[in-house]
């Protein structure tokens, strides 16, 4: 039975995201979309932050990326030819399938990775911290002063509504299922054994730049994916989408989550998308003084991020996993009381 929960798994994430397709509204349709990914991100930057120890800010850039991508690639040739009259013919003409655009823009979020990760990866800590942030900008800049292709600080709308709860969690499940295989092989083992020593990991034969280099890409790959699904959930997408607030909110994730455990990355997505969306309402509901609370949300989320750091600064679940954690709580319901003449004996 064990040995099919995954399947199962699958086949009743897929049900759900199908039920909630054909029973909810466009407004708990999205949030639920939203959820699945913020799960990605955190999962994807897990994997380079929390498994490979390397702090990396640079996870909007990669999403930026893949939505831009995705975006020219699926818009149809004659929008592009009103809105973007200045295209390359080749890029002009092309119209390819959804999923194809995402994997496209993947590609190339991970060839961007490669090249940067060569130079940037040599440095550690807050140095990292700073060049990936750098990167972020730099996407940024190009995005808003490449007219022709992005169309600069208008950006691109009128896309195709391609992302639904289907095809969102369909995409969380790739991500979650690959980066649990990574991270269960030698391949995570080496990246643990980098996080935890890397010198100790080096003389014990582990490549630690090419397993830094790995992590970098990999999570690049799939913020990609994150970006066109959100690209294609929005409908439109500036510039200015990709902030340093997206970074911000997905390393929140996983230091909320837990560093170093996949479970805790879901959690914590889970926790940050639905928080303020209940929140806003409150907003909006409750008034001091005829005074609506706005940016409640924000204070309420600042304050759990402080409490969680002073009272579990390893995240909700710490480097476990879920099922560890209920295999642990089954195991103790059902552990046998000691037999009295036992008892007897310790007292």
């Amino acid at each position: 039975m064990k040995r099919f929960a995954p399947l199962i798994l699958i086949v009743v994430v897929m049900g759900l995201a199908g039920l909630a397709q054909s029973a909810l509204n466009d407004y708990y349709q999205r949030v639920l979309s939203v959820i699945a990914i913020n799960i990605i991100l955190a999962v994807s930057l897990n994997l380079t932050n929390g498994y490979s120890g390397d702090f990396s800010l640079g996870h909007a850039a990669f999403m930026a990326i893949g939505a831009y991508t995705s975006a020219i690639l699926t818009l149809p040739a004659r929008t592009k030819a009103v809105a973007m009259p200045d295209l390359p013919p080749w890029l002009a003409q092309a119209e390819l399938p959804f999923v194809v655009a995402a994997l496209v823009g993947a590609g190339l979020a991970a060839l961007v990775a490669f090249l940067v990760g060569i130079p940037v990866l040599r440095l550690r800590g807050h140095y990292l911290a700073v060049a990936t942030l750098g990167l972020m900008v730099i996407v940024q800049v190009v995005a808003l002063n490449w007219q022709p292709v992005t169309r600069g600080a208008r950006g691109i709308s009128g896309l195709p509504p391609f992302t639904t709860p289907l095809w969102a969690y369909g995409w969380m499940l790739i991500a979650v299922a690959v980066i649990w295989r990574i991270v269960h092989s030698p391949l995570g083992r080496a990246m643990m054994a980098v996080r935890e020593d890397e010198l100790a990991a080096a003389c014990r034969g582990v490549s630690v730049f090419r397993t830094r280099l790995l992590a970098f890409v990999c999570g690049a790959l799939f913020a990609s994916i994150a970006g066109a699904l959100w690209a294609h959930l929005i409908t439109a997408i500036t510039p200015s989408s990709f902030s340093f607030l997206i970074t911000f909110n997905v390393v929140a994730m996983v230091v909320i989550g837990g560093a170093g455990s996949i479970s805790g990355s879901v959690i914590g997505a889970v926790l940050m998308t639905l928080l303020p969306e209940l929140l806003r309402r409150v907003e909006t509901t409750l008034a001091i003084g005829g005074q609506p609370l706005y940016g409640l949300s924000q204070i309420v989320i600042a304050l759990m991020m402080l409490a969680v750091m002073l009272f579990r600064p390893q995240g909700l679940m710490g480097r476990r996993e879920l099922p560890d954690v209920l295999g642990g709580w089954v195991g103790a319901q059902r552990a046998p009381s000691p037999a009295p003449a036992e008892a007897a004996g310790e007292a």
